[in-house]
C-alpha cells in the first residue's frame, strides 16, 4: 500500500488549474497528473460554475502531490508562497528557468526568483550555492550572497568565483 502524502500544497488558480498542471508537468521529470474532479449543480449558487468543468487537477512533479482549484478570480498568487527547486548544475538551473520564466513577468525576476505565466513564484537554486551561504568563512558567503544580488537567473560559475573571490 502506497504512503499517503500528509502535506498537499494547494494552488488556487482563476480557471487556469488543468493547464497550470499540464505545464508543470512538462517541465519536472517523473510528473503526471493523476486525477481530476468537475464541478456538478450541487452548491452552483455558491461556485457559480458550469456543470463539468473542471474543478480540481491532482499532480505530481517529481514525487511532490500538489492539487490545483480553479476557484475563480477571488484570490490570486504573491510572493509570499514560492517553491524552491534545488538544482545540480547550471544545465538544471537554465532548463527550470527558461522552462518557468516563459510568459512570466520580466520584473520579477530578481536573485534566483522568478514569477510564471500563472503568477506562481519559483526559486531556482543550485544546492552548491546553499552550500556556500552555510560556510563558516563569512567573507566567502558574503561574497557569493553580494555576486547574487547582481543576478536575476543564477549563474553557478560566477557565484563560485565570488566565493572563491576570484571576482
Amino acid at each position: 500500500m502506497q504512503r499517503l502524502q500528509k502535506l498537499t500544497p494547494c494552488l488556487w488558480f482563476d480557471d487556469k488549474a488543468e493547464a497550470a498542471a499540464a505545464f508543470y508537468c512538462s517541465i519536472f521529470d517523473h510528473s503526471k497528473i493523476t486525477g481530476l474532479t468537475r464541478y456538478s449543480k450541487v452548491g452552483e449558487e455558491f461556485h457559480g460554475q458550469p456543470d463539468g468543468a473542471v474543478m480540481t487537477v491532482s499532480f505530481e512533479l517529481d514525487g511532490q502531490t500538489f492539487t490545483a482549484l480553479n476557484g475563480g478570480p477571488v484570490f490570486t498568487f504573491n510572493e509570499a508562497i514560492s517553491f524552491q527547486v534545488n538544482c545540480r548544475d547550471q544545465e538544471e538551473i537554465d532548463h527550470f528557468w527558461g522552462n518557468l520564466s516563459a510568459g512570466g513577468p520580466l520584473e520579477a525576476q530578481q536573485c534566483g526568483w522568478l514569477k510564471d505565466k500563472f503568477g506562481v513564484s519559483w526559486q531556482i537554486l543550485p544546492v552548491a550555492f546553499l552550500h556556500m551561504l552555510q560556510d563558516p568563512d563569512t567573507g566567502k558567503s558574503q561574497r557569493a550572497m553580494q555576486a547574487m544580488f547582481q543576478m536575476k537567473k543564477l549563474d553557478l560559475a560566477e557565484l563560485q568565483r565570488a566565493f572563491d573571490g576570484q571576482s
